[in-house]
């Protein structure tokens, strides 16, 4: 007999996302353990009609405000998507802005995003993820991405991102693949929310390294 998650799995996703757009306020955001973060989402080939697929989108800008975080993706509400959502006001500091290259980005729809490398360049930062609250770990990424998407148009999306912005962009497209930030993360830096406001609240996590004993890239 079927699981009532296999047969909620085999629903067409235009029900589940009607589903959750029925209740009032942010939307729920899945945590890890949940199997809808470790799949492979659906590529987005109109299975949400353009009215449903603005009204959800609409949710996602929300949840993510409300959390507060700087991007979203589909499946972290459950539904296994090939959608996310980025806004980053970059509320930091001026040393904060120049060391992380940390600039603010506007409100972006991704659909179908997937991004490539550009150059050998490294950063390697803490990060954090709403599906895993309370805790961070420094993560080492492409210092620059080329990123290929389209919007909510269906407008074709070929920027490339440094910094911050490329952070965010891979973390979100990551999501669609069934990947975690942790999976890329280096072990011995996961730290407690609590933790990094008292320890390593630095720009760098150089201080970090040093006492928890890991290596950051050259």
């Amino acid at each position: 007999m079927a699981s009532e998650r296999d047969l909620s799995a085999s629903r067409p996703l235009s029900d589940l996302v009607e589903e959750l757009l029925a209740h009032e306020g942010p939307l729920p955001i899945v945590a890890a353990g949940d199997p809808v973060l470790r799949r492979p989402a659906e590529p987005f080939d109109g299975q949400l009609d353009p009215g449903l697929l603005a009204r959800f989108v609409a949710a996602l800008r929300a949840t993510m405000h409300a959390a507060p975080g700087v991007g979203l993706a589909a499946p972290q509400v459950g539904v296994p998507l090939r959608l996310a959502v980025i806004e980053d006001p970059a509320p930091v500091s001026e040393e904060v802005r120049v060391v992380r290259e940390r600039v603010p980005q506007p409100f972006r729809v991704l659909v179908n995003p997937s991004y490539d490398g550009v150059g050998a360049g490294r950063a390697a930062f803490f990060e954090g993820c709403l599906s895993v609250p309370g805790w961070q770990a420094v993560v080492a990424r492409h210092a620059e991405v080329r990123l290929q998407a389209l919007d909510e148009r269906g407008h074709m999306i070929d920027e490339v991102f440094t910094g911050w912005p490329a952070r965010i962009v891979q973390h979100e497209t990551d999501h669609l693949d069934g990947v975690l930030y942790l999976d890329r993360a280096e072990p011995r830096s996961l730290s407690s929310n609590q933790a990094m406001a008292e320890r390593w609240a630095q720009p760098t996590p150089a201080e970090a390294a040093e006492a928890l004993g890991f290596a950051l890239p050259d």
